[in-house]
């Protein structure tokens, strides 16, 4: 998912290759909410909702469902929120950069869309938890049905798969991401093929396209109908990827995707699995598996295996794009981001966030033990992602696109109706085991919040004692230190105040390189930003040089590289006559005015095992000097 190239690039292959780019988009876009029919129904009826299965229970669910699908995915991310694409990139952080942006003019309204964003990204990682949990879990259960007395063996088996999966992230998927396309449209014909196969013994459950069969179920089940949204959104799940991964494809492929296959491949299942429980209302206890025939159960469970590993790779590269972009736009600590890939930008690996979603999925396993338990905690983070994403896009129509009122906040009413809707018949899950992907999210809030203001306050800090560039040049021609030659490079967050490694260095050394360059680099609210915008140069005399790297928030941020775009005859960036000076801060809780002591020593702490700008900037090992200095918060 939020693979990095852009939408042009994806319209482009998507002309050479229309049906490699649909093949590959159902690959790696619809894993998630192409594995939804292995549990959806089995949750709805067997959940505990107490929805009776009978003809007008079955037409009524299988209308919610019918109409979900149409209106949320359909109409609201096929036609809106995938028109809102930050240079061609998609996701929930990339829509934050974009409504930011476009609300820059309204301070209070910009805070709060970045604080929906960020609730958005911190439930998106609760949801990376569960997705592989409740997948893999709901496949390897159908051997429960096939072999009698092998149910212990759900938990171990499926502990193993996940397991693997998460080893060999390390080594990149771009080998066995080739078949993810493959099998996925095998999957999704053998969804179709089951689902005909079940309709042509009760054809009455083609009725359920009339959405009245969904009024009448809430008007006969008051209490119950806003409850079972929490069962029906399962049908949902992975709706946010189709917008996450659109920098990879492109709007145009997965929209085909979705029409073409993934859609009537979904109805075609769901109401196949109706029309058996019309006929066997028994077969409640799994009706995914139960519609296919016997001796096509065993190959069944090896396709879903297969199925549900590629929907969990899918999420956990979302979770690796999407913590990148975190990084890039200064809400989450600097991590060691390791490419997989020579030909791919987007194909990338973090360690830490690899092995943090390895153990919450361990848990939740261990914990829940089967995927009918785990689905009570799951939707709590989709119905909460998705609800933030139409805030956001309600604020990109109206602000940056300036559609007209009258048009727009209609749809947009409609939009935040049925999300609410979903997250409130989700709420109640919380309490029944839903609790998990809440308190993760909260606690992500909490640390991207609090790294956010931390390092806001650390600027501020060390600004209150700055040195004003143009008083320290002006002292520097009045009582000149002796100069070296070479380059130094001063990386600093502030270009128009003296950084302190500069003034440690001139303290301690005694002298001053040729030429200085006090180096800052930016980052936009943009993907990527080209060569001819890579840089700004400001000359102040005396050898003095401010440089302004930009970048976007896929960029990959190598300083020596975008250094050597500056061509001045003033300045050399030669490898061996540059030197790079670092400032390593280490902070101190203090009872100055800031944040409370506990967020303090928790920046604190995060700053401490960041990654530093040696590695992150990509400098060379053997030309780079850090200079410590202490700052209290």
């Amino acid at each position: 998912m939020g693979q990095a190239s852009s939408q042009a690039a994806g319209a482009e292959h998507s002309t050479a290759k229309p049906i490699g780019m649909l093949v590959a988009a159902v690959g790696v876009v619809y894993g998630d909410i192409g594995t939804s029919p292995l549990y959806t129904l089995k949750e709805v009826f067997s959940g505990g909702y107490g929805v009776p299965v009978n003809h007008d229970g079955v037409l009524g669910i299988l209308a919610l469902i019918f109409w979900s699908l149409i209106w949320v995915v359909s109409i609201k991310y096929m036609m809106f929120v995938l028109r809102a694409d930050n240079q061609g990139e998609g996701g929930i952080m990339a829509l934050t950069a974009l409504a930011r942006r476009a609300a820059a003019g309204h301070k209070k309204l910009r805070t709060l869309l970045v604080v929906c964003g960020l609730i958005g990204a911190a439930l998106f990682y609760g949801d990376s938890m569960i997705t592989p949990a409740i997948s893999v879990l709901s496949a390897i259960e159908g051997l429960g049905l096939a072999f009698e007395g092998i149910d212990h063996w759900v938990v171990p088996l499926s502990l193993v798969v996940l397991v693997a999966l998460f080893l060999i992230q390390s080594h990149g998927t771009a080998r066995i991401g080739i078949l993810f396309g493959p099998i996925m449209v095998t999957w999704f014909l053998v969804l179709g093929a089951l689902g005909v196969y079940g309709i042509i013994q009760h054809p009455e459950v083609l009725q359920a396209m009339n959405p009245v069969w969904g009024v009448r179920f809430f008007i006969v089940h008051p209490g119950m109908g806003v409850a079972i949204l929490g069962a029906v959104v399962l049908a949902l799940t992975g709706a946010e990827a189709l917008y996450a991964d659109m920098g990879h494809f492109g709007r145009k492929p997965i929209a085909r995707a979705w029409f073409i296959l993934v859609l009537p491949a979904l109805v075609l299942n769901y109401f196949g699995q109706g029309a058996l429980l019309l006929g066997d209302p028994e077969a409640a206890r799994n009706p995914f598996y139960l519609l296919a025939p016997s001796w096509a159960l065993i190959p069944l469970v090896g396709l879903s295996t297969l199925a549900t590993v590629i929907a969990s790779q899918a999420v956990i590269s979302g979770a690796f794009s999407l913590t990148r972009q975190a990084i890039q736009l200064g809400y989450i600590p600097r991590m060691h981001i390791r490419h997989t890939s020579s030909a791919e930008q987007g194909q990338i690996y973090i360690g830490a966030v690899n092995w943090a979603l390895m153990v919450g999925v361990i848990l939740l396993v261990l914990g829940f033990e089967s995927s009918g338990a785990l689905a009570s905690a799951y939707g709590v983070a989709v119905t909460g992602t998705m609800l933030m994403t139409t805030i956001l896009v309600s604020a990109v129509m109206l602000l940056l696109w300036k559609w007209p009122p009258l048009l727009a906040v209609p749809v947009l009413i409609g939009f935040l109706l049925v999300d609410g809707l979903y997250f409130a018949a989700n709420v109640p899950k919380i309490v029944q085991g839903g609790a998990f992907p809440v308190i993760a999210g909260i606690a992500l809030f909490v640390l991207m919040t609090t790294w956010k203001r931390g390092k806001q306050l650390l600027v501020e800090r060390m600004d209150e004692g700055g040195l004003p560039l143009p008083i320290f040049i002006s002292s520097i021609a009045v009582q000149p230190p002796h100069r070296v030659q070479g380059t130094a490079v001063f990386l600093t967050a502030r270009p128009d105040a003296v950084p302190h490694a500069l003034l440690h260095n001139l303290l301690h050394n005694q002298v001053l390189h040729e030429q200085v360059v006090l180096l800052t680099v930016v980052y936009e609210d943009i993907p990527r930003v080209p060569p001819s915008r890579r840089f700004e140069v400001d000359s102040y005399g005396e050898g003095f040089f401010r440089v302004i790297l930009h970048f976007g928030f896929v960029d990959e941020p190598d300083v020596p590289q975008a250094l050597k775009l500056c061509h001045l005859d003033d300045l050399d960036f030669s490898p061996m006559r540059t030197t790079y000076f670092l400032s390593r801060e280490t902070v101190i809780a203090s009872k100055l005015e800031g944040m409370a002591r506990w967020r303090e020593a928790l920046f604190a702490f995060m700053l401490k095992n960041a990654n530093g700008n040696l590695r992150f900037f990509n400098l060379p090992l053997n030309r780079v000097i850090e200079l410590g200095t202490q700052v209290e918060m």
